[in-house]
């Protein structure tokens, strides 16, 4: 059975994909040591993200007890939030836990990845090279900055990555929000990347982003158990568009979240966004 998170719209089936077909393992990272004390250094940028704990299979995951402005998929009027098909986690294979349940504890997402990925709002023209399938390493590296896309090539070469899926899309006022997922054999692998990503020194800024500055608490005091994010936006002065981007680290898995707009970025929707994909992953 699948697993309710519940938003704004009413639901929208979910259909199990094939199986896709598994990328040769190399061994894991000589020093994951490494970013583990990169880990630690950006504990303080932690985002706050939400709490909402799983229940039982079939059923929603606990928000009952918030106020409506309290859940960020259910939309109030005038508020910025983006309505999002209703949410559901996808059906395991066979018997296999949910990742950060009793009987996994290597934390593995068994769910195909790509139906772990957030759906496009309504009202959004999602872009037809990245509607959901999967995604090539150059097209993840070309989000990054030159000397930052060489940096992180590299590291992508001393790690185990199985998939990478991703969606991206354009709202009306010219938002434009890109998600992809990175699935790795394992925890050690996803945090040997989250590393590099998130160093104090040295950091990956997005493509034209010259400064970043820390997005205290972006997702509010609501969090998702065992699921980390880092959050940034660009430092003034950004130019004609401004740019918000996140880490989020769940497990094996680890989604990178850009949005981008016109005359500024706007919190809401990217809370928001950072948020539900989270919840998917957790």
């Amino acid at each position: 059975m699948t697993e309710q998170l519940t938003t704004t719209a009413g639901p929208a089936p979910v259909q199990e994909p094939p199986a896709p077909e598994r990328a040769q393992e190399p061994t894991a990272p000589a020093a994951p040591g490494r970013a583990r004390r990169a880990l630690r250094a950006v504990a303080r940028w932690t985002a706050a993200v939400v709490v909402f704990g799983g229940v039982g299979a079939g059923t929603a995951l606990g928000i009952t007890a918030l106020d409506r402005t309290d859940v960020p998929g259910l939309a109030t009027e005038n508020d910025g939030r983006w309505e999002y098909p209703q949410l559901r986690l996808p059906a395991l294979p066979g018997d296999r836990p949910r990742p950060f349940t009793e009987g996994n504890e290597a934390e593995i997402h068994h769910a195909d990845v790509r139906q772990l990925l957030l759906p496009a709002p309504a009202g959004a023209t999602v872009d037809p090279k990245l509607n959901g399938g999967w995604v090539s390493e150059a097209t993840y590296l070309g989000g990054y900055g030159k000397e930052d896309r060489a940096r992180v090539g590299q590291v992508l070469d001393d790690v185990a990555l199985r998939h990478i899926t991703g969606r991206a899309w354009t709202m009306p006022d010219g938002t434009r929000t890109r998600v992809l997922l990175l699935k790795f054999s394992s925890v050690a692998h996803a945090d040997h990347l989250d590393g590099a990503l998130t160093g104090d020194a040295d950091e990956a800024l997005p493509q034209g982003v010259d400064g970043a500055e820390v997005l205290d608490r972006v997702a509010g005091d609501v969090r998702v158990p065992d699921v980390t994010a880092h959050a940034y936006k660009e430092k003034a002065p950004y130019g004609p568009e401004e740019i918000l981007w996140a880490h989020i680290r769940a497990g094996d898995t680890l989604a990178v979240i850009t949005q981008t707009r016109e005359g500024g970025a706007l919190t809401v929707p990217f809370r928001q966004t950072l948020v539900l994909q989270a919840q998917l992953l957790g």
